[in-house]
């Protein structure tokens, strides 16, 4: 499970596209705070520690702001076009006692026998929504596929979900499978017609050289 980090932010009381590019140089990223019907708040986290969370996968934070802490999860993070920058995060106020619904990624582990037998490898679905404690959220929902054969499929009735985490998506939906590879069209073996195709004249010819 991924656990909750402390995260500094600052107050913001500017907005627009020049602000967030002039921040953005400075080494800071805008966000918003908001939910639990309280006031919508902006502030800036700094870029460095916002991209440390990002990567190790920690979704719920502890945001400090003017010496106010708030649990809150990282609700929905804004990447540039080629998804290399983040240009916005919006942070969303929860309770650690509270149950939310969250988008998990799907990470395969291992190599199945059946792509190494030839066979190719589909995986319908690459994330789940589950719901969990705010402060219980997977990073990831990991599905080995070690001893996955051709023919085979992972459901997500087989999912071996984290303890208190659950999801309403249809049990038998395919999360994984190996299909066999596309057999080659075998050739039609030509009769006797298309083995020796009919010359034009050949059969006047025939007739002709019959009545003399």
């Amino acid at each position: 499970m991924a656990e909750s980090v402390l995260l500094q932010s600052q107050p913001r009381a500017t907005s627009g596209t020049h602000e967030a590019r002039r921040m953005r140089k400075q080494g800071l990223i805008p966000a918003v705070i908001y939910g639990h019907k309280e006031a919508t708040v902006s502030v800036s986290v700094a870029k460095d520690d916002l991209y440390r969370i990002v990567r190790h996968g920690t979704r719920v934070v502890d945001l400090q702001t003017d010496g106010r802490t708030e649990t809150a999860l990282i609700r929905d993070v804004q990447w540039d076009h080629l998804g290399h920058d983040i240009m916005h995060v919006d942070f969303a106020r929860v309770a650690k006692d509270e149950r939310i619904k969250v988008e998990i990624r799907v990470e395969l582990r291992g190599t199945a026998p059946g792509v190494t037998a030839g066979g190719l490898l589909d995986q319908p679905i690459h994330s789940l929504v589950v719901e969990c404690l705010a402060v219980a959220v997977p990073e990831s929902i990991r599905v080995p596929i070690a001893e996955l054969q051709i023919g085979q499929a992972i459901h997500v009735k087989d999912l071996k979900l984290p303890e208190g985490v659950t999801t309403a998506v249809d049990p038998d939906a395919i999360v994984v499978q190996v299909q066999a590879p596309k057999a080659e069209a075998e050739a039609t073996p030509p009769t006797a017609e298309q083995a020796e195709p009919e010359v034009i004249g050949r059969k006047e010819k025939e007739e002709e050289g019959a009545e003399e």
